[in-house]
């Protein structure tokens, strides 16, 4: 089932999406919650009640009330934190060819994340940077898992159970501040912190089962066969699979609980995809060199879980950190 944060009005409501548009979860049933912190909370209990819903209302849409003019918000509007992979292969491999740096053998010993910023998280629509942001302002292309129940030290053998859901995810990053703070070995923060965007709706692992296929060999977890692609201003500019994850959402939950307890709301990235972003795209032989622009428009998509779409736009202000870097001492 397709489950949706929205508001409609002043506050923001929790929803069922079906064909013909979104249902309140509270009007079809007074026994689920209003937001989708409380339904992940009780995500164990709430479950099977959606799923009797979800099936019931496949066949008959008569006499529902759809909600007017429903805003989607992220479908997850304040996770309780926000961690990233970096668990595509190619991705990895195709950057550090770019920057002319051998691909790491570490990378395939074990599956690494970085902590984003949970309270900067967007659903679809206008977002807005400040102008440094637009110094190489770049997507990534990605999925991302939200943990619907809670777990400490959980074997990749059995995280799966872990998983309330999948959603698309755009790791915006301003890659010339990324790459400033890279150089003292310590980020990724300010090239990243400013934005994420999830949605449009958080799909359930279980609608998602007639997609699933092996883990790549030597690992565990589902994978799932779904192609994913970016279109800016109408034009394709990345595309990849999510079944080419190096390394599974399974064995990144075994690595993020190693000593330290997940609970549900909190969200993992995949990390990009192959040919995700732009970072990758414009170190290619040839390349006509391309970063998102103030008035672009960017829709990331993975079939059957939607269609994340923004329109940029840039923030009234002037202020730069850019300009506040200081000059080295004398001698040093």
């Amino acid at each position: 089932m397709k489950l949706v944060s929205y508001r409609s009005g002043a506050n923001a409501r929790t929803g069922l999406l079906i064909e013909r548009g979104v249902l309140d979860l509270v009007e079809l049933d007074q026994r689920l919650p209003p937001s989708m912190q409380a339904l992940l909370n009780g995500w164990e209990d709430f479950f099977p009640l959606l799923k009797a819903l979800n099936d019931k209302l496949k066949n008959t849409h008569k006499h529902l009330s759809f909600v007017a003019n429903a805003e989607l918000l992220s479908p997850v509007p304040e996770p309780v934190s926000l961690r990233d992979g970096y668990a595509f292969r190619q991705h990895v491999a195709s950057a550090r060819k770019n920057r002319n740096v051998p691909m790491i053998p570490e990378f395939d010993e074990y599956p690494i994340f970085y902590f984003g910023n949970h309270r900067t998280v967007s659903g679809p629509g206008i977002v807005r940077f400040m102008p440094d942001h637009f110094e190489e302002l770049d997507f990534e292309l990605e999925a991302a898992i939200v943990i619907g129940k809670k777990g400490i030290n959980i074997r990749a053998a059995e995280a799966d159970a872990h998983i309330a859901g999948l959603m698309v995810m755009n790791d915006w990053s301003a890659r010339r501040l990324q790459r400033e703070e890279m150089i003292l070995n310590l980020g990724p923060a300010k090239g990243k912190d400013f934005a994420t965007s999830l949605g449009p709706w958080l799909v359930t692992i279980d609608e998602l089962e007639p997609y699933r296929c092996a883990a790549p060999d030597g690992h565990e977890g589902a994978s799932w066969d779904l192609p994913m692609n970016a279109v800016v201003n109408g034009v394709e500019v990345s595309s990849g699979n999510l079944k080419d994850m190096s390394w599974t959402f399974a064995e990144l939950i075994e690595r993020a609980s190693y000593g330290v307890e997940l609970v549900p709301g909190e969200v993992i990235g995949s990390g990009t995809v192959g040919t995700g972003c732009f970072l990758e795209l414009n170190g290619r032989p040839g390349a006509n060199k391309q970063w998102l622009q103030q008035g672009d428009k960017i829709t990331l998509s993975i079939q059957h879980l939607g269609d994340l779409t923004h329109w940029i736009e840039k923030q009234a202000s002037n202020h730069s950190i850019l300009s506040l870097r200081k000059k080295p001492l004398h001698g040093t």
